[in-house]
């Protein structure tokens, strides 16, 4: 489909596809990655010329660099490791992703001071590495589909520097209502949004994220004559007056990322996943199809604070405590993978829910009952496993821009799964009637809720899992990144 443009197609993102790691005998051991861009860039065909611009993460990475060692298509920059580490650590994860998933605790912090703006400055050098990299590589006309907050600048740099150029940006992640938004300094608010807006149309999962871009634009861009559009049958944008007085407009669009249901299914029948299985029915005990035979809540996760797994964990003790029938007929299977464990505060964090899994299992366990089975190594077959046994699936973020977990559960599930969905999930907009939607913040209103759904007839589980399934699904991987190729080209 995208072959017959005949154009060249540039990604741009912070990871690439493959990393490397240094073997003890000085060779690269390369590791391809997943996920939907990797699926993505593979259905665009050779015809299309495809490149991956991406950063070196690692020393393995910018070994791989130094060699000139790399993938096919694929291009790494060695930008800086401290410049790096100012970019990705001091501002997108530590500022931007606390702004746009309402992480913030005020009035302590945040503190927007010169620590800050020196950190600015890196993220500044870091968006023009890339900016001057697509430059240089892109041919004439070419396709540029930039990838996530790491990047906000990208698209007004690159416009600059190659006007000829069809550039769009996708964001992964929420987007922040104004008057969080405008947390941020005026000048970097200002700053990331004109970034943004260099762009020839931006990509959101959901409507909502949508909408609370379009806000902020009108909030914070007053000076530049903004005007936001929600026409009622044609494509919403952004647009704005450019110092030099030309009128700007910028395309909007929404995509909300699907699983992959071929995949799903047949990676989820592997010996891999089959031995995985075995152990974890082990581990959950009881006997399954017989009259002792327990339930299972499932949660997949990585310990990252916006996908509230403390209050999750809290909601499970609590339907211990005030439904004490489930106990020893039910085991909450919690996977809680490291996240940014080189931030202090996600350290903090993973030992917080390793402490309160163990504090459960000390108040309610038994010899032959383990409330809360836990696992903090990333095993992929694994969490296929506890998919296939998942009677209840736990997701309940405090905000998340989509969360595949939740569109993927209901994929894999043997006997079929209730959905407990966070309303601030973006797969709310797709899931929401289909699941028991709960505040994340409530965690009495989540523990009835798993209530409820432990004791959901089997019938209705049934076709609740077959709806949220093909909901689930309904745009995988390779028709998302198609469809912004052929909206972006116009």
């Amino acid at each position: 489909m995208v072959s017959e443009h005949g154009a060249q197609v540039l990604v741009a993102s912070n990871r690439g596809p493959v990393s490397y790691a240094v073997r003890e005998d000085g060779t690269l051991d390369a590791k391809r990655g997943g996920g939907g861009l990797v699926s993505g860039l593979s259905a665009i065909g050779d015809e299309a010329d495809a490149l991956w611009v991406c950063s070196a993460l690692s020393d393995g990475d910018r070994e791989a660099v130094r060699r000139g060692a790399g993938e096919p298509g694929v291009r790494m920059l060695d930008i800086d490791a401290a410049v790096h580490s100012d970019a990705y650590n001091g501002v997108a994860n530590s500022v931007l992703w606390f702004v746009h998933h309402l992480l913030y605790q005020t009035p302590l912090e945040p503190t927007f001071g010169p620590e800050f703006r020196r950190q600015w400055a890196a993220y500044r050098t870091y968006n023009q590495a890339f900016a001057a990299a697509l430059a240089e590589e892109a041919a004439q006309g070419a396709t540029v589909v930039v990838q996530d907050y790491h990047l906000a600048l990208v698209p007004g740099m690159l416009r600059a520097l190659r006007p000829d150029l069809r550039i769009g940006h996708f964001s992964h992640t929420p987007w922040a209502p104004a008057e969080y938004f405008r947390m941020l300094p005026d000048d970097i608010a200002e700053e990331l949004l004109l970034g943004m807006l260099g762009a020839d149309r931006l990509g959101f999962l959901t409507t909502r994220w949508l909408q609370a871009f379009q806000a902020c634009c009108g909030a914070v861009l007053g000076s530049y004559e903004v005007m936001t559009y929600w026409p009622k049958d044609a494509t919403p944008s952004v647009g704005y007056r450019t110092p030099d007085g030309r009128f700007h407009r910028t395309l909007l669009g929404v995509h909300g990322l699907g699983a992959d249901a071929d995949f799903l299914r047949e990676r989820s029948q592997r010996a891999d996943v089959e031995e995985r299985l075995a152990d974890l029915r082990e581990q959950i005990g009881g006997q399954p199809g017989g009259e002792d035979a327990r339930k299972v809540i499932v949660r997949v996760d990585r310990t990252e604070l916006s996908k509230n797994i403390v209050r999750g964990l809290h909601a499970y003790r609590l339907l211990l405590e005030e439904q004490p029938q489930w106990r020893e007929r039910v085991v909450h299977v919690a996977f809680a993978y490291p996240s940014r464990q080189d931030l202090a505060v996600y350290r903090e964090y993973t030992a917080e829910v390793s402490r309160v899994a163990q504090e459960i299992n000390s108040a309610y366990g038994t010899e032959g009952w383990t409330p809360v089975i836990l696992h903090v190594k990333d095993d992929f077959a694994r969490s296929l496993a506890a998919y296939r046994l998942a009677d209840v699936a736990l997701v309940n973020p405090i905000r998340d821009g989509m969360n595949l977990v939740a569109k993927e559960v209901p994929v894999v599930s043997d006997e079929g799964c209730v959905l407990v969905l966070s309303r601030e999930a973006g797969a709310y907009a797709e899931l929401g009637d289909d699941a028991l939607v709960v505040n994340p913040y409530d965690v009495v209103g989540t523990s009835a809720a798993l209530h409820a759904a432990l004791t959901m007839p089997a019938e209705e589980r049934a076709e609740r899992t077959k709806r949220l399934a093909a909901a689930g699904t309904a745009l995988p991987p390779a028709q998302w990144f198609l469809d912004q190729l052929e909206a972006l080209r116009g």
